[in-house]
């Protein structure tokens, strides 16, 4: 059973960048319907599909497959609703979680968030300093909410 806890926070200033590598993320939507989305995304080696139920506060159901990085490359490019997602992903570990910060480019340039997933919704974390206000529950910052209403038209 797929089942993803997560919570989102803005990230201030740039004290966070200190040591971090990033990788390329390229994502698309074929599906963004409330009850459910299907996502297609690369991150430059490997393919995965996704499937996401709704959110109940930082839960939902979430099953995600690898798929060929190719097949992914045409889906993105030939099916998914545009404009695809672009961001640079890092992974910071701080205590006994990683922290992955999500830096938009394009046409959601300037908008960048932290995640953490936890193994329960009401898990305690560590806060690093650079951790903002948090926007787990804002459609806003849906990655899917992205494509129709991009962050630099906001």
């Amino acid at each position: 059973m797929g089942i993803e806890i997560e919570r989102k926070f803005l990230v201030q200033g740039e004290d966070w960048r200190a040591g971090a590598v990033g990788t390329g993320y390229r994502q698309g939507f074929l599906n963004r319907a409330q009850e459910r989305t299907v996502r297609i995304r690369t991150d430059g080696t490997r393919g995965f599909i996704t499937v996401k139920g709704p959110s109940v506060g930082p839960v939902r159901r979430e099953f995600e497959y690898e798929i060929p990085v190719e097949d992914a490359d045409a889906i993105l490019e030939e099916l998914c609703e545009k404009p695809i997602i672009e961001k640079i992903r890092y992974r910071i570990p701080r205590g006994n979680h990683t922290w992955e910060i999500d830096e938009f480019l394009g046409e959601n340039e300037g908008l960048i968030v932290a995640e953490i997933e936890l193994s329960q919704a009401d898990e305690s974390f560590t806060r690093p300093p650079w951790l903002g206000r948090e926007v787990t529950g804002d459609p806003r910052y849906f990655n899917a909410n992205l494509v129709s209403h991009p962050y630099r038209q906001w």
